[in-house]
């Protein structure tokens, strides 16, 4: 019964309110034309009658006076209503763009928050549905791109652990020819690795991701950028890695066996301890590159540029090195033995390659074009001779 009461009084009262506001926005109005008429009729008067100083003048003269005063007060409050409207448009204009802002922020959340979600799902082209929404979000919003690759770098090392130990991955120390493509075997953690290389070529405010110890076995990366990233003691065993950026990443201990990085970047990268046996490094860029005590046997380095680069106790025994820049490499204690080189290969200054062990062969010629060459994802690679 109290609650009927409140609410029947309330509407008169609301309304009541509402006239006296209108009531009050009337009389304004009328009030405000009444002064701007009689200041046209009386101020321009009392103007020229003031600019005369009593002096007496036709009576033509002085209406003409009295009406060029008037054209300018005219003119002055046109120029004052002109300018308050250009305002007011002007204030229109920021809140309406404000509202739209606000409104499209609160979109883009909704959607950032439906695709986390979809992450979780039981489904995996539920999954790939989220990935693609993130992926989509951090190219249009700068806001949000920190932390849709934060996401996707946690996404790939949780769901693709080094080593394995899920029931459904591959185990550790199967044959690289018997594990299926990441592609196929994860495709959600496909989307999430491409999603990420290209989202690592816009800018953003932290300049590493973590990708470390991340089971990336057949992963197909070529063409992806993934410079300044942490990929530590991850498995990229068979990594298709063709024309990837891998500036001034970080490799120590990484498993890089028969990984594909023909003419990709992998300047002033931290290789320390990596194993590299059997990779193709053919027209790599390997300029200042560190691959201290790492293990290179059988790799193809054929016409890198390895200028700058420290091989520091680092294993080239059996690696192609025809037609290689190592003019300006450091090949402290490196193992040379059985390495193959060309007329066409560079060493540093002063140093005997014969004597280091290396055998002088023809040069190959020209490398066959990558469209010639079968996807790293599915070559069958030969069996080590270096093994273990």
């Amino acid at each position: 019964m109290d609650t009927g009461e409140s609410d029947h009084g309330s509407g008169p009262r609301g309304e009541r309110a509402a006239g006296r506001r209108a009531l009050a926005v009337a009389l304004a109005g009328t009030l405000g034309l009444a002064v701007l008429g009689a200041t046209l009729v009386f101020v321009p008067g009392v103007v020229v009658d003031h600019d005369l100083g009593g002096a007496s003048v036709a009576a033509q003269d002085r209406l003409k006076a009295v009406a060029d005063v008037r054209t300018a007060l005219l003119q002055a409050v046109g120029g004052m209503v002109v300018l308050f409207g250009a305002y007011a448009t002007w204030r229109q204009l920021r809140v309406s763009q404000d509202t739209l802002r606000a409104t499209q922020e609160g979109h883009v959340t909704d959607r950032f928050s439906t695709a986390v979600d979809q992450l979780g799902s039981d489904k995996l082209e539920t999954r790939i549905g989220g990935l693609h929404a993130l992926w989509r979000i951090a190219e249009h919003s700068a806001r949000d791109r920190e932390a849709v690759v934060s996401i996707q770098a946690a996404y790939l090392r949780t769901h693709l652990p080094w080593p394995p130990d899920r029931p459904d991955a591959p185990a550790a120390d199967l044959s690289i020819n018997d594990v299926v493509p990441l592609e196929v075997r994860a495709a959600d953690a496909q989307v999430a690795l491409t999603g990420l290389g290209v989202l690592l070529l816009q800018p953003r405010e932290n300049s590493w991701v973590n990708l470390g110890g991340t089971d990336l076995r057949r992963a197909d990366c070529d063409g992806l950028w993934l410079h300044e990233v942490n990929l530590d003691r991850s498995c990229m065993e068979g990594a298709g890695l063709y024309h990837a950026n891998l500036r001034q990443s970080s490799l120590v201990s990484a498993n890089l066996r028969h990984a594909d990085l023909t003419t990709a970047i992998l300047r002033r990268a931290r290789c320390v301890l990596a194993d590299l046996r059997g990779a193709r490094l053919a027209e790599t860029d390997l300029r200042d590159a560190d691959f201290t005590e790492a293990d290179l046997r059988e790799a193809n380095v054929r016409k890198a540029d390895a200028g700058g680069a420290v091989f520091h106790r680092a294993d080239l025994r059996l690696a192609d090195l025809r037609g290689t820049d190592l003019s300006a490499a450091d090949l402290l204690q490196a193992r040379l033995t059985g390495a193959l080189a060309s007329e066409h290969t560079r060493w540093p200054a002063g140093f005997d390659p014969v004597a280091a062990g290396v055998v002088v062969i023809e040069d190959p010629g020209p490398e066959p074009p990558p469209l010639l060459q079968p996807p790293g994802i599915t070559t069958r690679h030969p069996p080590l001779r270096t093994m273990p």
